[in-house]
């Protein structure tokens, strides 16, 4: 360990910065919001700091760096561009054993600053002991997906009843860390980081007063697993993936998505297909409710986003009626994420106006849909669960207004590696479907966008497999 890790207490404390360019503008930042007095030492100011020192957060003393500068301070930092200057600065500080740091240079430091998260009153310090910043930052960006913005409020409720709770178990450290535990992997804490802070408030005043370890309440978490690619999962889903009791999963939700759930949950297959429900939509209901009622944290994972085709409101109005707390995280809908990696943008200003996400799947026969509110130029339609129903799609579109040769698009298995886009128009996108093994799930997307498809295809899926032949323009 070339470094103690410690925390140092500055509030209200004179701290010293030499250099009054970027690099010190983000040291004074830092002193500022640990509450230190800061005293810049710079002939010139970038506009940062310089407007610091016109609102009066820092003392400007507008000169070149001389012996006896150091005085009394508690901490010093050198953020100069010049050499025998910070070298100045570090022996005059060290010689008075005041602790200094000049950026970016590991054998001129007393102390080093590491990259932080900062939860406030949360804090974490990544250090490589100077060995490598660019490598302590990309750790922080790691472990800030795993770590909820809500710990800050989290860590200040707790501190807010700290002393209660040491009064009331007498002191007695078992019974105070087993409390705390209690509290910080249960319920309440769960309540807090899904923005129920007045409920998290009134279980933990209800456990302090009855001097008993709370009991872990059943809670589902309705999370939209993207369209895809795991990479798009967002920080929330992630976090909620890991701490679930049981997962009920559907078809949508590829296995890499499923690995990085909790690996000793219970997995539940709901999936739907077409004519073929593996579990009626009530009994999924149930089924949620019932886990909930056990006191499970139950994952209802669902892909694209819960409230875009997804059921997500049914579900969610069973588990009001029956008492049941949740939490929704949407996701990226299908819609977007397929059109992003099609490169069909959904919306420009050159094509359309406005875009219509409409579901596709046929009811006795036929497509339910406001045709004439569809069929005109300016507008994107994207249809869900269309592929079965794609010949009477083209046909009323065109039957209401558009042209045989407007633009459209299938994505197939968008955002994977086996991603396939077949590129058409109304008159020919039915023959495509028939003449290739297209398979659910499959987007797709009319308008004038779909042009700038062979423009802007970024996506080189690894899995994708070559057209038969070359599609329609």
């Amino acid at each position: 360990m070339k470094f103690l890790p410690i925390f140092l207490n500055i509030k209200d404390q004179p701290c010293l910065v030499v250099g009054g360019g970027q690099v010190a503008a983000r040291k004074i930042f830092m002193l500022l919001r640990a509450g230190g007095r800061v005293t810049v030492i710079s002939p010139e100011l970038s506009s940062e700091v310089a407007k610091l020192a016109a609102q009066g957060e820092i003392i400007h003393s507008q000169a070149t760096f001389k012996a006896g500068d150091v005085g009394n301070y508690r901490v010093v930092i050198a953020a100069t561009n010049v050499r025998t200057v910070n070298q100045a600065v570090y022996e005059e500080a060290s010689a008075q054993n005041i602790p200094v740091n000049v950026v970016d240079t590991p054998d001129l430091c007393t102390f080093i600053t590491p990259s932080i998260i900062d939860r406030d009153p949360v804090q974490i310090a990544i250090s490589t002991g100077g060995a490598s910043p660019v490598l302590a930052r990309l750790l922080r960006s790691k472990l800030e997906t795993f770590i909820p913005a809500a710990y800050g409020r989290l860590g200040k409720l707790v501190e807010s009843y700290r002393d209660r709770v040491k009064e009331i178990f007498n002191h007695n450290s078992n019974h105070i860390r087993g409390f705390w535990e209690h509290v910080l992997d249960g319920s309440i804490a769960d309540m807090l980081v899904a923005g129920k802070d007045s409920a998290a408030k009134a279980a933990l005043e209800e456990a302090v007063n009855s001097a008993k370890v709370p009991e872990n309440i059943g809670e589902v978490y309705l999370v939209g697993a993207g369209p895809g690619d795991p990479d798009l999962l967002t920080f929330r889903a992630l976090r909620l993936m890991q701490r679930a009791d049981v997962v009920v999963y559907d078809r949508l939700v590829s296995a890499e998505i499923l690995e990085m759930a909790r690996r000793d949950a219970e997995f539940v297959y709901v999936g739907k297909e077409r004519d073929k429900h593996a579990v009626k939509q009530e009994n999924i209901n149930e089924l949620l409710v019932r886990f909930a009622k056990e006191g499970k944290k139950v994952l209802r994972l669902k892909g694209g986003d819960p409230f875009i085709f997804g059921r997500g409101g049914e579900e969610i109005e069973t588990l009001m009626e029956q008492g049941v707390s949740f939490q929704v995280v949407p996701g990226i809908t299908a819609a977007a994420g397929c059109a992003a990696y099609a490169g069909i943008p959904l919306t420009h200003r050159d094509y359309v106006q406005s875009c219509m996400f409409v579901t596709g799947h046929l009811k006795d026969g036929t497509v339910n849909l406001n045709w004439s509110a569809l069929a005109h130029k300016g507008q994107t339609i994207v249809f869900y669960m269309g592929l079965h129903g794609v010949k009477e799609i083209c046909k009323q579109l065109v039957a209401h207004g558009l042209d045989s040769s407007t633009p459209a698009a299938l994505v197939e298995k968008g955002t994977t590696p086996q991603q396939q886009v077949h590129i058409g128009d109304l008159a020919t996108l039915p023959a495509i479907v028939d003449s290739r093994e297209i398979l659910p799930p499959t987007l797709i997307i009319v308008g004038d966008v779909v042009k700038l498809h062979h423009k802007l295809a970024w996506f080189e899926p690894s899995g994708a497999k070559p057209l038969a032949y070359p599609v329609s323009n």
